[in-house]
This record gives structure tokens, C-alpha cells and sequence, in this order.
């Protein structure tokens, strides 16, 4: 916590010589905390129970269980934002999971022009060389 180390009124360092040295922001200084409300204590507290559970539920899962215990509906995008506010996102798969990533090795089918006529004429493995092993 650096920026605790800064003092506001120093009379010899103004606050920008202290950041400097510190290597801290002076947004950092001046940032004061929002208060958070005693009600979205309880919605978070009740996030965490669900997300403990089930680590894999998004906002609408979550929103739609948070409405089913409290008795009071909850909006998903308050879900969503005390989601983000307490570093938790449900742990599906982001889109294009199927993409090849660009620095993996593709390797030739070698029976494409090889005419399979008989049972055990050929055989092949699914199996990927792992390098450096």
C-alpha cells in the first residue's frame, strides 16, 4: 500500500516528487472509496454462496437463483457489476474455442490419396507428439 506512504502536506516533497519516487500514480492519492450499501452486502454474500456451489453458473443463472431466495428480484446487470466488483465470472468457454491457435503445428493427413480397400490395410492413431519430452 504505497500510496499511504504519500503525505499530502509534506513541506519539502510536493505529492507529484513523492509519486515519482514511489512509482505510484497521483490518481492513486487522491482516489477515495465508494461506500458500499448494506444491501449489496447481502446480494454479494449470497453471489459467493451460489458462485462456491457452482463456480460454472453466469449472471443470469445466478441472477435468476438470487431471485428465487431472496424473494425480491434481482436486476442481472447489478448481478453482473457486483460480479465484476468482487473479481468472479462464471467459467464457461469464451467463443471461438474451436479455432486453431496460430503457433500450433498442423500435421499432413497421409492417407488422403490412399485407397483403403481392405480391414487392418492401415492403421492410425489420434495421438499428438508433445515436444520437448
Amino acid at each position: 500500500m504505497k500510496r499511504a506512504l504519500v503525505e499530502k502536506e509534506h513541506e519539502k516533497l510536493s505529492v507529484r516528487r513523492q509519486c515519482e519516487l514511489l512509482s505510484v500514480p497521483r490518481s492513486g492519492v487522491y482516489y477515495v472509496e465508494k461506500p458500499v450499501f448494506s444491501d449489496d452486502l447481502e446480494v454479494m454474500n449470497r453471489i459467493d454462496v451460489i458462485y462456491t456451489r457452482t463456480p460454472f453458473y453466469g449472471s443470469r443463472k445466478i441472477a435468476k437463483e438470487l431471485s428465487l431466495e431472496l424473494e425480491v428480484a434481482v436486476n442481472r446487470k447489478k448481478v453482473q457489476r457486483l460480479m465484476r466488483e468482487m473479481g468472479i465470472h462464471g467459467l464457461a468457454p469464451g467463443p471461438n474455442t474451436s479455432k486453431p491457435h496460430p503457433g500450433h503445428k498442423i500435421y499432413p493427413y497421409l492417407l488422403r490419396n490412399y485407397a483403403i480397400e481392405r480391414s487392418n490395410q492401415v492403421w492410425s492413431t489420434d495421438l499428438c507428439p508433445f515436444e520437448g519430452t
